[in-house]
């Protein structure tokens, strides 16, 4: 047993860690002001509604612990014998209805201006994937910018072979970017299972759900990066998808907005391009750890029997044709997805050609984004 001076040291520093302010500001329990005007109207209403209730509980709780003191049967307190009277039930009828009133005003103004998603300055359609978010500019002139948003913490802190980031779990490799003070309208859908995009600072927390559409919007008044996650429960790895918007001034959007136009542009000319059998392996490592690692594994292997291996298996080994078509339209039943719609034909292409000369597997074939294209086309 330790001893009573160590163990009440022990004890002691227990207290000051709990008290230090990085514990207690990880501590938290309030919700954030944010940084929309409607996440402060959003802070206001519930700090109403909290001292409501904060009021009623007061007052309820002190007649009550009033009336066990002074009516208690010590004191020769004889209990009423009436039944019933009219005036005390017309009092706790139209108090409540009062109070509830009250509350629903200011509710209704503030949940009125929640929904009203009308004349925004931009429009950005978020699906949601397992495990990531796909964001799409709607913009009405010049190349539309499409990207994914993944998960960037290195594998070696999940894994606690490495000392845990400042943001661990809450960093991507390619944000959402939006400018300050205009109005940001989100489309949001899922392409498989029901997601939620959630950032506190925007008072933004609204389901991705397949085969819908639901509408939601902020406009950010402060620039600078604000992260959430997805908050509805979507697989194993839920916890690996987080979100993170960056807001900055709008010189800055235009011409971040430029440059993705101009990277998408070019994107689309390198599947024109000749590729040899090494630079697809050397492009489809970096497309296989993105979207297929999770799943599959880094060595191939996967996790049976949900997610087979890669290595050695039929459809990395065999008839190049059916591994395009899996990797296309996915297999209906299984935690397969389809990636057509996801990847590019030069990064479809790299990773299949990947899979099947590498993680354990050299089958000497390739597939060109060439070729990919070709397929595509035949299949609409």
């Amino acid at each position: 047993m330790l001893p009573m001076n160590k163990l009440w040291l022990g004890l002691g520093g227990l207290v000051v860690a709990a008290v230090s302010p990085a514990a207690m500001a990880a501590w938290g329990l309030n919700m954030p002001k944010g940084i929309t005007g409607i996440s402060r109207e959003t802070y206001d209403l519930h700090m109403l509604i909290f001292w409501i209730c904060v009021a009623i509980g007061v007052v309820v709780y002190g007649v009550l612990i009033y009336s066990l003191f002074a009516y208690r049967k010590s004191k020769g307190a004889i209990p009423a014998s009436f039944h019933h009277s009219t005036k005390v039930e017309i009092v706790w009828t139209v108090i409540p209805f009062v109070i509830l009133i009250a509350m629903a005003i200011p509710s209704t103004r503030v949940l009125t201006q929640i929904y009203d998603s009308s004349e925004s300055d931009l429009d950005i359609m978020v699906t949601g994937y397992q495990w990531r978010w796909q964001y799409r500019y709607l913009t009405e002139e010049g190349e539309e910018v499409t990207f994914f948003s993944n998960l960037a913490t290195p594998e070696e802190q999940i894994y606690n072979r490495a000392e845990k980031g400042e943001n661990y779990l809450l960093e991507v490799d390619e944000p959402l970017v939006v400018p300050a003070n205009k109005k940001v309208r989100l489309l949001l859908t899922s392409a498989d299972v029901i997601h939620s995009w959630w950032v506190p600072a925007l008072s933004v927390k609204k389901d991705a759900v397949p085969g819908f559409v639901n509408e939601s919007w902020f406009n950010a008044e402060v620039t600078g990066t604000y992260r959430g996650q997805c908050t509805e429960l979507c697989g194993q790895d839920h916890g690996f998808m987080p979100v993170v918007v960056n807001v900055v001034e709008q010189a800055e959007f235009d011409a971040w907005l430029a440059e993705k136009q101009a990277a998408a542009a070019a994107v689309a000319e390198l599947a024109n391009q000749e590729w040899t059998l090494d630079q697809l392996v050397a492009q489809g490592q970096t497309v296989y750890t993105t979207f297929c690692m999770a799943c599959h594994q880094q060595n191939g292997q996967g996790l049976p029997p949900a997610f087979p291996a890669l290595t050695g298996s039929a459809i990395a080994t065999g008839p190049i044709a059916d591994h395009v078509t899996t990797v296309l339209n996915g297999r209906p039943g299984t935690a397969m997805a389809a990636y057509g719609a996801l990847l590019s034909p030069v990064d479809m292409a790299a990773v299949i050609t990947y899979e099947r000369n590498a993680i354990g597997n050299n089958v000497g074939d390739m597939i060109t984004p060439v070729e990919i294209l070709q397929i595509q086309a035949a299949a609409q």
